[in-house]
């Protein structure tokens, strides 16, 4: 028992008649990095917020070094030294990262009523000098900062109660390349000093490389608690799924495939301090992945195509139609859509309906010679798209916000590619969904491709762009160091070798 630190016996939490979890037992080994795995709705991340004070059980016990642990807020789990990252976003856009980083702990810094922001600026530098975490800006607001930044944020607050046990539910989908090394670094630091590590990711390859032991999810059921001496990626989803999986995500072709008709042309593309001189074409029934270390520019590249950001600089054309595309206007106009890598924040309208999500950008393609719209063929193509995508939810009037990760990303989409698309641009558009509903983006992009869509590609993942593209742009130091073929050299490491 003492190389136990912490364990969940017999919880269950349900909510109405949904069993989010269902009488779990788990034990976590001091020093092991423990993998929870399931597909979207499988129960990890309700159980992670009992761990962490977030929910209370309806019934069950937990124990942190032996002692019953029965937190009533993520306040108290962090005075028991436990601590999450949690899978949205979890800043207070209106404050200062430096306030994010000690909510809920700021007398501590306070002395008549006054914060010193100096000492707690400095309080906040040795966390990330101690784990060995990149420094964000600590000055500004929380909401300027990328989706990496604002995670790195999350993890270093969470690093403010000196934790013993620190869950990562879903943290690294957000993080490129470098940044990943990174947080494997920390976490093998962590755990070298006896501290544990929950962590909760739908990359199964990370999850076996990373992991000592992974307990799998069904339904709310604990299926297994396996050491990952025994386990591969397949193994873990035929748990997870049920059956035996088939066939394979990705494509099986080795050669690039598309036609020589250009969509695109970009020329010496440049935002100051973001990226300089990119140029590109884009073909009809192409998927040009975009890779990049997380100051290559690659994010900033997609935002800067649809029109987004005012620095821009050089040429960028739609050549069907001739035109100049300055703007989101522009781009809209000439066919051409963009999914953000923030959903949340620059995709979708997280509490309006998924009929309105789905509605507004088709409307006026719906709209009759009067520009008035028809509730009845609104409805009608909702209803549609919510059935061809297999889109989870109990109506279309439910709130967008109540939904998964993996039937937002659906919805993202879906509004999206119903449309008669010439080209769009993908900024990570599986990021935070399961392995299920990765593989049904990827089907859905592959059938979009074979229709003629030209398709931009920007991942933080190296198996998806090598899986999906037909040629990958790889960035570094805000410039296009090569372009690669797939018939060519198409490896991790010479992605890897090219970025570095």
């Amino acid at each position: 028992m003492d190389n136990i630190l912490f364990s969940v016996v017999n919880i269950s939490k349900s909510f109405g008649v949904t069993k989010a979890n269902q009488n779990i037992s788990l034990e976590i080994k001091r020093g092991c990095v423990h993998g929870l795995a399931g597909e979207n709705g499988s129960g990890k991340s309700t159980l992670a917020s009992i761990i962490c004070g977030i929910q209370q059980p309806d019934s069950g016990e937990m124990f942190k070094d032996g002692k019953l642990y029965k937190p009533l807020t993520p306040l108290e789990a962090n005075k028991n030294k436990v601590a999450m990252v949690v899978q949205e976003l979890g800043v207070v856009g209106t404050l200062s990262p430096l306030v994010n980083m000690f909510l809920g702990s700021t007398q501590k810094y306070a002395k008549n009523g006054l914060v010193n922001l100096n000492k707690m600026k400095e309080e906040a530098r040795k966390v990330f000098e101690q784990w060995g975490i990149f420094e964000v800006p600590l000055d500004g607001m929380a909401e300027e900062l990328s989706i990496e930044y604002r995670k790195i944020l999350e993890l270093a607050r969470a690093l403010t109660a000196d934790p013993d046990l620190i869950i990562l539910d879903e943290i690294s989908q957000a993080l490129s390349y470098d940044t990943r090394q990174m947080l494997y670094k920390f976490i093998e630091k962590f755990t070298s000093q006896g501290k544990s590590v929950i962590m909760i990711t739908h990359d199964l390859e990370e999850m076996v490389e990373v992991c000592d032991t992974v307990s799998v999810l069904r339904d709310g059921v604990l299926i297994a608690t396996k050491d990952t001496s025994e386990l591969d990626p397949d193994k873990i989803r035929n748990m997870m799924i049920g059956r035996k999986i088939e066939g394979d995500y990705y494509r099986t072709d080795k050669k690039e495939n598309y036609q020589e008709e250009v969509v695109i042309k970009a020329e010496n593309l440049t935002v100051p301090h973001k990226f300089e001189n990119i140029s590109f074409e884009l073909h009809r029934g192409e998927i040009l992945g975009v890779c990049g270390l997380s100051d290559a520019g690659i994010h900033d590249l997609g935002s800067a195509i649809f029109g987004l950001e005012a620095q821009r600089t050089g040429n960028l054309y739609h050549i069907p139609s001739g035109t100049r595309l300055n703007s989101p206007d522009d781009v809209i106009k000439t066919k051409g859509a963009y999914l953000s890598k923030d959903r949340d924040a620059h995709g979708l309208m997280l509490d309006a309906s998924i009929f309105h999500n789905i509605a507004l950008p088709n409307a006026v393609d719906l709209s009759g010679r009067m520009g008035f719209l028809s509730p009845s063929k609104m409805r009608k193509l909702v209803n549609k798209v919510v059935k061809s995508f297999e889109i989870k939810a109990k109506n279309i009037n439910q709130a967008t916000k109540s939904l998964s990760g993996g039937n937002k990303q659906k919805v993202n989409l879906s509004r999206w590619l119903t449309k008669d698309l010439d080209y769009i641009i993908l900024d990570c558009p599986t990021r935070g969904v399961d392995v299920g509903v990765k593989a049904y983006i990827y089907n859905i992009i592959l059938k979009a491709k074979q229709q003629g869509l030209a398709v931009l590609l920007i991942t933080d993942e190296l198996p998806e762009a090598l899986g999906m593209s037909d040629r990958i742009m790889v960035l570094r130091d805000h410039k296009c160091i090569t372009i690669l073929n797939r018939s060519g050299d198409f490896s991790e490491a010479k992605i890897a070798e090219v970025m570095l």
